[in-house]
């Protein structure tokens, strides 16, 4: 009972992360509005300036916190991430100048370790076989969490543009109490780490982690994965509207479709999968199946046959906790916080450049100028991207886990 709560807690933590950032979006044009007096382009700007912030942030810390939670545990990692994010959104549902939000994604930022502590927390908890179908399991909260943001954050918009901040405050502060109640630590005398700043940094923590046979590769991979990956939030609308004509209900529909695929597959199908082919050969099956999804997307014309498709885009999803579960076996006891740490700032370093690398793509195969009308291109940029992936992977040899250092 007690795991099953604890597991809760996390899944729950991880839905609200996920959430809290869907949550927001809705109204973040209308509060920089407010706060700025200018137009809806200069809120444009400012926007990705805040989003910049927020993943720099997630870069600079993220081994940080995973290290600090090697050495003084996860629960008090975890509930006080939660307890600052809930007084993070206090203060942007307050903020009366940008200069407010600007402090508060930068203090949301460095505070944001719910997920990557979440995943050391499930590793620490999980057998080294239950590890690849457990990051399942945070992959399909955050899935939920994504379906859900949009959905109140526009509900919630209705009561004006402050809603929905105060209730993601609320959210988070609730799930700290329930934390607080529920979740035991797993951090022992036996694997906990000694803080070492030359391993706290994500140069540090990545030439450490990277040093384990095989892991510099999977690393690797992952970086590039994530480019390729955040086609679909990061070009979607745009291609959506261009080649199909959809409106914004349209494609909020569709998102919400493939998030609720994505939580199906990493929630309930990882697991027979990973038990009948392993999570070597389901790292392949997800590249590959992505790989054909992109193609597909690269070229279709029909908005049905898009829709149609979601069960195979979303199936290619399996293929993060897979090749997660690896790295997490590799690496020992006493790093997993370290390694979920480096892998959060290789995906905020990847999350900075995939918009820029996808939306300029598709810009330039959609203007006047383009030497082909190809409103489909990011994806067959992403197509060549995971195809590199399988390559650099299929060559990496199979890591053995190494003892607790």
């Amino acid at each position: 009972m007690n795991k099953r709560l604890a597991i809760s807690f996390i899944l729950i933590s991880v839905m609200l992360d996920s959430m809290g950032i869907g949550l927001i979006m809705p109204v973040m044009p209308d509060l920089i509005q407010e706060v700025e007096g200018e137009g809806l382009g200069a809120a444009a700007v400012w926007g990705g300036i805040l989003a910049t912030i927020f993943a720099a942030m997630q870069f600079l810390f993220g081994p940080t916190l995973g290290s600090l939670s090697d050495r003084f545990g996860r629960r008090p990692i975890l509930i006080g991430s939660l307890v600052v994010m809930a007084l993070d959104y206090v203060v942007m549902a307050l903020a009366s100048t940008i200069t407010f939000l600007i402090v508060a994604r930068i203090v949301g930022g460095i505070t944001a370790a719910t997920q990557a502590t979440s995943a050391a927390y499930m590793a620490d908890i999980s057998n080294p076989e239950e590890k690849a179908a457990n990051f399942g399991l945070i992959g399909a909260a955050f899935g939920v969490g994504f379906v859900l943001g949009p959905m109140v954050g526009g509900a919630l918009a209705e009561y004006g543009t402050r809603a929905p901040f105060w209730a993601a405050a609320f959210l988070a502060a609730a799930n700290a109490l329930f934390g607080y109640f529920v979740l035991p630590e797993t951090v022992t005398d036996k694997i906990r780490r000694p803080f070492e700043w030359r391993r706290a940094n994500p140069l540090g923590a990545f030439k450490n982690i990277g040093s384990l046979p095989g892991l510099k590769r999977q690393l690797l991979i992952t970086f590039v994965y994530t480019i390729a990956f955040f086609v679909y939030p990061g070009v979607w609308a745009y291609f959506g509207a261009e080649r199909f004509d959809w409106g914004p209900g349209m494609i909020g529909l569709s998102l919400g479709i493939f998030g609720i695929g994505i939580a199906i597959v990493q929630g309930v199908l990882i697991r027979p999968i990973l038990k009948r082919i392993g999570e070597r050969r389901a790292v392949i099956l997800g590249l590959s199946v992505d790989v054909v999804a992109f193609v597909a997307l690269g070229f279709v014309t029909e908005g049905w046959i898009a829709l149609a498709m979601t069960p195979l885009t979303a199936l290619g999803s399996i293929a993060g906790p897979a090749l997660q579960g690896i790295m997490s076996r590799t690496a020992s006891d006493d790093q997993q916080g370290e390694l979920q740490g480096t892998v959060t700032s290789i995906n905020a370093v990847a999350t900075i450049l995939a918009p820029l690398l996808v939306t300029q793509t598709f810009w330039f195969f959609t203007s006047g100028s383009a030497p082909i009308y190809a409103p489909g291109a990011p994806f067959l940029l992403s197509a060549v991207l995971t195809i590199g992936c399988i390559i650099v992977f299929m060559q990496t040899p199979r890591p053995k886990r190494v003892p607790a250092t």
